[in-house]
């Protein structure tokens, strides 16, 4: 099985740190994340200046050079981020089966009755359509919790 790895590289926590800011301000300046990230935590221009250039090397970002303050963008949007993380994981820890990890995320904390009713309908969908494309599955994609 091809796992995530062999098509971009996995980002570190810091990298997704950047990246959740980008996917919420998308474009966005090295000041306009360096300001962000900073609300949360303390951090270095130069530090954040530095993964930005280490992602854009990676691939994880795209950089527009077009004005005087390099603009970047997120390479890929949360949900495939997000998509491409979990298959990863459950191809590494759950041997392919997404049905056991998502039984392992259940069993460690509780859904509200909210994100309970998201599931019923996803598996009534799917059993109702077991063809059910990629496509159309991640429309009803659950959505991920804040943290």
């Amino acid at each position: 099985m091809t796992t995530f790895s062999n098509t971009l590289p996995r980002p570190t926590e810091s990298e997704l740190e950047l990246l959740r800011i980008l996917w919420e301000k998308e474009p966005a300046t090295v000041r306009e994340i360096f300001d962000a990230l900073n609300r949360e935590r303390p951090s270095g221009y130069t530090t954040v200046l530095k993964l930005l250039q280490i992602m854009t090397t990676k691939g994880l970002v795209v950089r527009d050079e077009a004005n005087r303050a390099h603009v970047y963008r997120a390479a890929m949007s949360q949900d495939a981020m997000q998509s491409k993380l979990l298959k990863d994981l459950s191809v590494r820890l759950f041997a392919g089966s997404a049905a056991q990890l998502a039984l392992h995320a259940l069993a460690m904390e509780p859904a509200s009755e909210s994100e309970l009713d998201e599931i019923r309908a996803l598996l009534h969908k799917r059993k109702a359509n077991p063809g059910l494309g990629k496509a159309e599955s991640e429309s009803h994609r659950l959505r991920s919790r804040p943290a």
